[in-house]
């Protein structure tokens, strides 16, 4: 009887130590939550320094006008940049933590969508874009993005929007080669969801003639430079109207953000050649997976992206 009587008094003692663990869990929780919603632009004004001029680099500015052309043609009076003002230097490690929480603030604004397809857009909080797992993908995102971009002297500059639901500000961190991050900037994209095309003519001086084709899909940035491309090209080998071999490459990458990309061959020999190819690009802020049972790409999460699955075939 005392023995049963001690394990009970364990168990109640583990069950006690685990509730007080879960308690002090999400007691750190709110408590982190409560410091970062405190997190604004003032608050990293103080851990950077002066910077000589209040003109921001040529090329930066220039990425700017480019971006408010941009957003003025396709989005008209729904988005546009009112206001520049440079804030300063990132000149301490506190600044740079204090930037990676900025940047992901739940009461901080951000966009995504493709601008040439102006439904596509959304503006908000990210807290009222995202919402549950959502959240913490589009948040731990945003995180890894300027923790490996913003170091101590990036310097930043605070850019005030009017929309259509209101006036709000971003933090626009760049250097003297350019934009690093903006929420906004860096959460559109500008890209032809149709995609690219181009094929070979054949080289009919060889005995073994062949022939390609490639389709790809470009993600620029707001200003119009490429941000990430995603393709695949297909090449037959064939004498007559008999292909004797094929073979099919692929790519994606993308500049602050995730890029998947896969393809095989279907068919090698016969009348025609076919390959099977898997591609995505997206922002920081959501996330893709390749699913090899079924041969795709999938997209989760919010934020701008395009994803394209399918086949080629590829005659003589």
């Amino acid at each position: 009887m005392k023995k049963l009587v001690t394990t009970f008094k364990v168990v109640a003692l583990l069950s006690v130590l685990a509730l007080n663990s879960c308690r002090s869990e999400d007691s750190e929780i709110l408590q982190q939550d409560a410091v970062q919603a405190k997190i604004t632009a003032s608050d990293l004004r103080k851990e950077m320094t002066p910077l000589p001029s209040s003109v921001v680099p040529e090329i930066v500015q220039k990425q700017l006008d480019e971006s408010k052309k941009n957003l003025e043609t396709y989005l008209k009076n729904d988005l546009q940049i009112a206001e520049l003002q440079v804030m300063g230097q990132i000149s301490t490690s506190k600044g740079i933590e204090i930037s990676q929480n900025l940047v992901s603030n739940k009461d901080q604004f951000i966009a995504m969508g493709n601008i040439l397809d102006p439904s596509s857009v959304k503006i908000g909080k990210i807290g009222d874009l995202y919402t549950g797992e959502n959240l913490a993908t589009a948040q731990k995102g945003l995180k890894e993005t300027v923790s490996e971009e913003i170091k101590s002297g990036t310097n930043a500059l605070e850019i005030t929007w009017n929309s259509k639901n209101g006036k709000f500000s971003t933090v626009c961190f760049y250097n003297e080669t350019g934009i690093i991050w903006d929420n906004i900037l860096g959460g559109m994209v500008m890209m032809d969801t149709r995609g690219n095309t181009e094929s070979s003519h054949a080289d009919r001086a060889s005995k073994v003639l062949s022939t390609w084709y490639k389709q790809w899909w470009t993600a620029n940035w707001l200003w119009g430079s490429k941000r990430g491309e995603t393709g695949y090209q297909i090449t037959i080998y064939y004498s007559g109207s008999t292909v004797s071999n094929a073979d099919v490459s692929d790519w994606g990458s993308i500049s602050l953000g995730k890029a998947k990309s896969e393809s095989k061959i279907l068919k090698k020999t016969g009348a025609y050649g076919q390959c099977q190819y898997a591609l995505g690009l997206c922002t920081p802020t959501g996330s893709l997976s390749f699913n090899s049972s079924n041969f795709s790409v999938s997209f989760s999460g919010l934020g701008s992206n395009i994803v394209s699955n399918g086949t080629k075939s590829l005659y003589p």
